[in-house]
């Protein structure tokens, strides 16, 4: 221990002393020079006595959907970075399908006396779903975090990205390149951010194109999340003559181009394709995904923030904070066959399909 000491204190350049002072939580030692000496217990790789290592705050349930899709990852980690960084301890529930369910996850993390949930586009999202679930949490009361799905009824904060505006902002980009035909793809409608979309579809299309409501219903494709939901409803929209898709996420944009290539198409000299998060990897995909980013450390932080508040005792706003999204263009998205010049791209032969 004596030589534990003296590497300490050379490394700290304090006296032995004042060493033992610090591993032993005594008075007298200023704050500067008690931080030098934890540094140098940690640079020299020795273990910090359990009465010095930083106490959590509290624990803080996390709830997302999934992680297939890459965007939650991003969320969780700034999201429990966040945490960490305010002295509380994340932890991580991820839902699968057939596995525990978003309520089984929350009886858990009651169980575990958290101090607090945020959760990431969780049922708070689904018109279709029973919100009493997210009252009786307030009533305990549990401070709770939104992200992404907005529901009027929970007096909670909410955190979402503009998705009216994001989908506005992905036609007005194909617009100015000269595409008139263009197709929204996206998910199921109970679901909130799904219902903006496509509200913004509806106005970007008459305000932008001139497009009749009968028309705009005849371009927009509802269809399950994912890659295969994608290149599903594209192949739809491709056979109606589309040359742009804009598309509720960027997995659903990967099955877009996935469906035009199928179809002996190319992206984007035929279909321009627009995706939605602007999650990792999406700059290095063939070709380089034009998408709508989401402000994920932005909206993550102001999450935590909102909870840490409700915590501490200091009451945030009961309502929605709305991020403004980011058209991050690459090299998805062209100018229109015929606006380049070229001869008016004929509707594709329908995929044979095997006996």
């Amino acid at each position: 221990m004596r030589a534990r000491l003296s590497d300490i204190a050379q490394q700290a350049e304090v006296s032995e002393a004042t060493v033992s002072r610090v591993l032993n939580d005594r008075p007298g030692v200023a704050p500067e020079t008690r931080q030098a000496v934890l540094t140098a217990l940690d640079v020299l790789g020795y273990e910090r006595p359990a009465r010095l290592r930083k106490r959590s705050a509290g624990l803080v349930g996390l709830v997302v959907p999934e992680l297939d899709n890459p965007i939650f990852p991003a969320f969780a980690q700034v999201i429990e970075s966040t945490l960490a960084q305010s002295g509380f301890t994340p932890v991580l529930c991820t839902q699968t399908p057939g596995g525990v369910t978003e309520d089984e996850y929350v009886e858990m993390l009651l169980d575990r006396q958290v101090s607090g949930i945020v959760f990431v586009s969780g049922l708070h999202a689904d018109t279709a779903a029973n919100h009493d679930r997210y009252r009786a949490l307030i009533g305990r009361p549990l401070p709770i975090v939104m992200i992404n799905g907005y529901a009027p009824g929970i007096a909670a904060p909410f955190v979402s990205c503009d998705d009216r505006e994001a989908t506005e902002l992905a036609i007005a980009h194909l617009v100015a390149l000269g595409h008139r035909r263009i197709g929204l793809i996206t998910g199921p409608d109970r679901f909130v951010p799904v219902q903006r979309r496509v509200a913004g579809f509806r106005t970007a299309m008459t305000r932008l194109v001139g497009a009749t409501e009968a028309e705009v219903d005849e371009l927009a494709e509802l269809s399950l999340f994912g890659v295969e939901g994608g290149e599903a409803a594209a192949g739809r929209l491709i056979e109606r003559g589309v040359t742009g898709l804009v598309c509720g996420s960027d997995l659903m944009a990967l099955g877009a181009i996935r469906a035009a290539r199928q179809r002996g198409l190319s992206v984007p000299a035929d279909v321009s394709v627009v995706g939605y998060d602007d999650s990792p990897l999406m700059a290095f995909t063939d070709p380089p995904l034009t998408t709508m980013r989401q402000p994920v450390t932005a909206m993550a932080v102001a999450a935590v923030r909102a909870l840490v508040d409700e915590i501490n005792g200091h009451a945030a706003p009961n309502s929605e904070y709305l991020f403004r999204p980011e058209l991050v263009v690459r090299g998805s998205t062209a100018v229109a066959p015929q606006a380049a010049g070229g001869q008016k791209r004929q509707p594709p032969a329908p995929l044979a399909v095997p006996a």
